[in-house]
C-alpha cells in the first residue's frame, strides 16, 4: 500500500512537530529520503527527529549538519541513526565507501540529497519532498510499507494541529 500525504508546514515548529510525530514510528532498517532544495527544511526535520529520539533515551547531544562530514551517526540505545548529506557525492559507489548501504538495512537512515544514491535507494524507503511554500514550507510524504496506514494517521493528526 502506498500512502502519499501533502502537508503545509507554516513554520520551523511545524516541521519539528512532524519530525516528532514520525520519530517513534521508526525502526531499524527504515530509510527516509529527504528531498528538496536548499533551505526547504530537510536538515531541520532530521535534527528534530534525531534530538527527539535521543531525548526519549535520556540523552542529549549536539546534532550538527552532516554537510561537510557527509555522515553523522547517533545511538539512541535501541538503534543506530545515520544522518547523511550526499550533496557533495559525485558517484553512487561512494555510498558504499561510507557504509551507508549497510546502514540502510540495519539502522534508521535519514538521507538528504537522495538523488545521489542512484539505484541504491531502498524500494521501501519513505520519501519526503520538501519545498518552499509561500512564507512556510510544504512536504509531500510518500511511503510504500505495511505501516502506511499508521503513518497516514500520524500525519493526518499532525496536519490537523499544524
Amino acid at each position: 500500500m502506498s500512502a502519499e500525504i501533502r502537508l503545509h508546514l507554516s513554520d520551523a515548529e511545524a516541521t519539528e512537530r512532524l519530525a516528532v510525530a514520525l520519530a517513534p514510528l521508526l525502526r531499524a532498517g527504515d530509510t527516509l529520503l529527504l528531498d528538496g532544495p536548499i533551505g526547504a527544511g530537510k536538515t531541520h526535520f532530521a535534527r528534530s527527529l534525531i534530538q527527539w529520539r535521543l531525548a526519549e533515551a535520556g540523552l542529549s547531544e549536539d546534532v550538527p549538519s552532516p554537510t561537510f562530514t557527509l555522515v553523522q551517526t547517533y545511538d539512541d540505545g535501541q538503534v543506530e541513526i545515520w544522518h547523511a548529506d550526499l550533496y557533495r557525492l559525485s558517484d553512487p559507489l561512494e555510498v558504499v565507501e561510507l557504509g551507508l548501504d549497510e546502514a540502510m538495512q540495519s539502522a534508521i537512515a535519514l538521507i538528504e540529497w537522495p538523488d545521489r544514491l542512484g539505484d541504491m535507494a531502498p524500494a521501501d524507503a519513505c520519501r519526503l519532498r520538501f519545498a518552499h511554500d509561500g512564507e512556510g514550507r510544504s512536504v509531500v510524504i510518500d511511503w510504500s510499507d505495511s505501516r502506511a496506514d499508521l503513518w497516514r494517521r500520524s500525519f493526518e493528526e499532525e496536519a490537523a494541529t499544524a
